[in-house]
């Protein structure tokens, strides 16, 4: 038994100084709930000099990650630096020293998990990643403990807080995207380059790390159909509301006769879903298990400090596990690595679900039954249509809801759509429906 488990931090940026600030104000509490003290012995960033607010002791913080990585006294070693190469070398010699690790990286275990899994199996220790999806909430160990006798038939969640905060600015503020995406920038919501917040990437990332351990098999993110908000527009959010539905970016994960659904993408959902409720940064996970039937998670998704919450929790849990020699006791991709089975990801042309299309079209007779024809010709039934005023010969929306088709028949029926004479000024858009269905 230790007397006191020694944690090394390398990375102290955002979420490096909120772990550190919880690991140093909050260390009383911890070392109560875990029965010895954590003891943060070594911090190593690039900067040494920045005042990031905490009161660090002397001597903890350097700039030597290889004496960090060979210290025989560190247990633990917690990976907050971001990105792929480097992140994925010191995780990896951090384990080949035996030491346990700890990160908040998702893109790294969504693209090279596999790797660091492998690594952590075969040299006996833990790996801990609740802070890589959903900041502080904790979906990570719902999945692979709280869950784990369920049988996961879905996951739905809004996994990026960015990208909901524009969202909900275009809903409750009326702006479009560049003006909501600004004031997301200005108010530090948003990095200066967007791009993996509203291109999906991150989401794809999240939902691929779930995927992995909800169902036990590898992912390839390559196969994870994946779409952005940046064709949403402020009319698209009106025309939504006018139908008693909200847009959301969302990443869906199902199971469907033995394949797995999996996708990010802008989506269309009924006010009256909780989903539909979450607004600004925040995120939100709803799982339906076979057993447990709905649970909703809700909470904040990033931030020093929600983020730091659950990086600090993976290293109690690790603590706890070294103290009763029961490191490995969760696999850390929930199943047992002989019991994992790849399962194909459905090819997303094969998705059946409903749609909503909004046509700029030239406002003269014949222009709708033209379209309808086009989709009746493609076995794509209209549930709805809304068209509001005329503007004979102007160009106005003509917003389309279909029963639920196949999205290679829809994707097939516009291409003939966008190439008709009365379809003008841009492409058809798309928002795909997601009904709560069973």
């Amino acid at each position: 038994m230790k007397s006191q488990i020694n944690i090394g931090l390398v990375g102290l940026g955002t979420v490096g100084t909120g772990t550190a600030k919880i690991l140093l104000e909050n260390r009383d509490l911890i070392a109560r709930r875990v029965g010895i003290p954590l003891e943060l012995k070594r911090i190593v960033d690039l900067d040494v000099t920045t005042d990031r607010g905490i009161a660090i002791p002397d001597g903890v913080l350097s700039s030597d990650l290889p004496g960090l990585l060979t210290d025989p006294s560190i247990d633990i070693i917690i990976e907050l630096i971001g990105g792929y190469d480097t992140a994925k070398r010191v995780m990896l010699d951090a384990i080949a020293q035996g030491k346990h690790v700890v990160t908040a990286n998702k893109a790294l275990l969504a693209v090279h998990g596999e790797d660091v899994f492998a690594a952590a199996t075969r040299a006996g220790v833990d790996v801990g990643f609740e802070a890589s999806v959903g900041g502080g909430i904790p979906i990570i160990r719902s999945l692979t403990e709280g869950l784990a006798a369920n049988r996961c038939v879905s996951i739905v969640g809004i996994l990026n807080g960015t990208a909901n905060y524009i969202l909900t600015q275009m809903l409750k503020e009326k702006q479009e995207f560049t003006d909501a995406l600004a004031q997301a920038q200005a108010k530090g919501y948003a990095e200066a380059d967007p791009t993996f917040d509203i291109q999906g990437i991150d989401s794809l990332h999240k939902l691929a790390i779930m995927v992995n351990l909800a169902y036990g098999t590898p992912v390839n993110v390559k196969e994870v159909f994946t779409e952005g908000i940046a064709q949403i527009t402020a009319l698209d959010i009106q025309y939504a509301s006018e139908l008693g539905m909200t847009v959301k970016l969302l990443g869906i994960a199902k199971v469907h006769d033995g394949d797995v659904e999996a996708r990010v993408h802008p989506t269309l959902i009924d006010n009256h879903s909780p989903l539909a409720q979450v607004h600004g940064v925040y995120n939100a996970i709803h799982v339906v298990g076979d057993a447990v039937g709905d649970v909703m998670l809700y909470g904040q998704g990033a931030g020093a400090m929600p983020t730091g919450s659950a990086v600090v929790s993976d290293v109690m849990d690790i603590a706890r596990n070294i103290q009763r020699q029961a490191c490995g006791r969760v696999p850390p991709t929930s199943f047992p690595e002989n019991q994992r089975i790849p399962i194909r990801i459905r090819p997303m042309e094969e998705l059946t679900t409903r749609y909503y299309l909004r046509c700029m079209v030239v406002d003269r007779p014949g222009v709708l039954s033209q379209i309808a024809g086009v989709l009746g010709h493609h076995g794509i039934s209209i549930m709805s249509v809304l068209q509001q005023g005329r503007q004979e010969g102007q160009t106005v929306p003509l917003i389309i809801m279909t029963h639920r088709a196949s999205e290679r028949s829809v994707q097939t029926a516009l291409k003939e759509i966008n190439q008709m004479a009365s379809v003008v000024s841009q492409p058809t858009t798309l928002i795909r429906v997601e009904d709560e269905e069973r």
